[in-house]
């Protein structure tokens, strides 16, 4: 009942991990594989070692997390070595970051010599500069990158979007166009937060990234948005920490959704409750599959 496909990739169950979460190394991500992910997306991986930005990177609010982590990773030469103990063990989507479709290119071969069943190209983090968001929010850029990348993998090309901008339509189309097999809606919204006490900004970079319960609107919103004007598959992301969640996105138009945040607050076994409980609604309300449920608040 759980069976999703994401074009030609089949998940057993629709949630993945969102990248950035418990997939840093392999026997990480094949936890989360045996806690009831379909899927795990790695963290962001660049050409290069990265440090990202100095502590403190991270912070805590009511209604969810900011980070500003800088994108810190091994770099593609290294994370090989983590590749090779998960990929044999599920569904492994790399995450890659780049300045140019060169990068990228080079960074989804890689992933797919490692075993990767998709690339995700992170082009929506809002706090590196020069990379992520400073490039996916024109669509003649996100279109070049893609199309770049399709020539250079046989593997699925999936594109994360950014919320940060009133063109998300225009950038989803623009996959699509340039050959990407998915869309990724959305990536963190911008935010801050101010210590009263030291008057200053609490992260180091300043600003950083929204996650967790405050952008889950956000993120069904601009999945419905989306799926008015594409035809390839959208994954939800954003905000989902239950079953209730899983289901708006599914209904604005996702067809696998991804948890991040939520693994913090609620555990690993986030996942197994989503299923359990997802299932019972779908056979509650009469729907026999996701593909069932997808789209249909749009009807």
């Amino acid at each position: 009942m759980l069976v999703t496909s994401i074009g030609k990739l089949r998940l057993e169950k629709p949630g993945m991990v969102a990248s950035g979460i418990m997939d840093e190394t392999g026997h990480s991500m094949i936890r989360m594989l045996r806690s009831g992910a379909g899927a795990v997306v790695t963290k962001s991986i660049g050409i290069k070692p990265n440090p990202g930005h100095p502590n403190p990177t991270f912070t805590e609010l009511k209604c969810g997390y900011i980070n500003a982590m800088g994108l810190p990773n091994p770099g593609i030469e290294l994370f090989g070595k983590e590749m090779e103990i998960a990929a044999k063990c599920g569904n492994i989507i790399g995450s890659i970051y780049g300045a140019s479709p060169e990068e990228f290119s080079t960074l989804a071969g890689k992933m797919e010599e490692y075993g990767a069943a998709a690339v995700e190209l992170n082009l929506s983090c809002p706090h590196a500069t020069g990379y992520g968001m400073e490039l996916g929010t024109d669509p003649a850029v996100i279109g070049s990158i893609v199309s770049a990348v399709k020539s250079s993998v046989k593997i699925p090309v999936w594109t994360k979007l950014t919320p940060n901008t009133h063109m998300i339509k225009d950038l989803a189309l623009a996959v699509q166009n340039a050959g990407g097999d998915a869309v990724v809606a959305i990536n963190t919204v911008k935010a801050m937060a101010i210590s009263p006490q030291f008057a200053k900004p609490i992260l180091s970079n300043k600003f950083g990234g929204l996650s967790g319960p405050a952008i889950r609107s956000i993120g069904v919103r601009a999945v419905f948005d989306i799926k008015m004007v594409v035809d390839i598959p959208i994954i939800g992301v954003g905000g989902i920490s239950d079953w209730k969640d899983a289901a708006q996105y599914i209904m604005a138009g996702a067809c696998a959704f991804q948890v991040g945040s939520a693994i913090g607050t609620r555990g690993i076994e986030v996942f197994d409750t989503i299923n359990t409980e997802l299932e019972k609604f779908m056979k509650d309300y009469g729907y026999s599959s996701i593909s069932d449920m997808i789209g249909v608040a749009h009807e």
